[in-house]
């Protein structure tokens, strides 16, 4: 997957045109930005370790064809209050209001499995129809003994089938390029 930026905008309508579109959503600090930057290969979105910094809907054209979203996260953010309660409003917007939205990614932290926030915005999606998948990031970080009872533990909290969930590492190039794979079926 190639990528390059298109734009960073606080109002969906503002989004450039798109035949289709992935979002990628989850709390502050799970990795979104890493993720979308191992999965393009290359440093397109803004990765810090302060928790915050994704403050707008960062857009990016996939060749050939498509875009991908990466969405502020919720939770704790190293940010104003008022900026951070603007956050809601503005991905709730565009969760209803794109058309082209063909996916959501709702990354959750598979070290420590699904927060309650993480419960709530996948409640959310599931009660206003918004097509997604649950993919928990940092399985490099749960020992190999322990993967088999993570994945159904969250898959159990998400209350989903265990091979719905999509793990993966940025290390794992096998994992992400299973991904990759299921994207490019998304956007098609």
């Amino acid at each position: 997957m190639s990528a390059k930026f298109l734009a960073a905008v606080v109002r969906f309508e503002e989004l450039p045109e798109t035949t289709a579109e992935i979002a990628f959503l989850g709390r502050s600090n799970v990795g979104k930005s890493s993720l979308l930057n191992a999965l393009v290969g290359e440093k397109l979105a803004f990765v810090s370790s302060t928790p915050g910094r994704t403050q707008v809907l960062a857009c990016f054209k996939l060749q050939p064809r498509g875009t991908l979203v990466d969405c502020p996260g919720y939770g704790y953010a190293k940010v104003s209050k008022e900026l951070r309660r603007e956050w809601p409003a503005m991905i709730e917007e565009y969760l209803l209001g794109r058309e082209e939205l063909v996916k959501a990614l709702l990354l959750v932290d598979g070290e420590i499995g699904p927060t309650a926030s993480d419960l709530t915005m996948l409640a959310w999606l599931r009660e206003n129809d918004v097509p997604h998948a649950v993919i928990a990031t940092k399985r490099d970080k749960v020992r190999p003994s322990k993967r088999a009872n993570r994945a159904k533990e969250i898959a159990t909290k998400c209350k989903v089938d265990p091979g719905d969930v999509v793990h993966v590492s940025l290390d794992d190039g096998k994992a992400l390029g299973g991904l990759r794979d299921l994207m490019r079926s998304w956007l098609s």
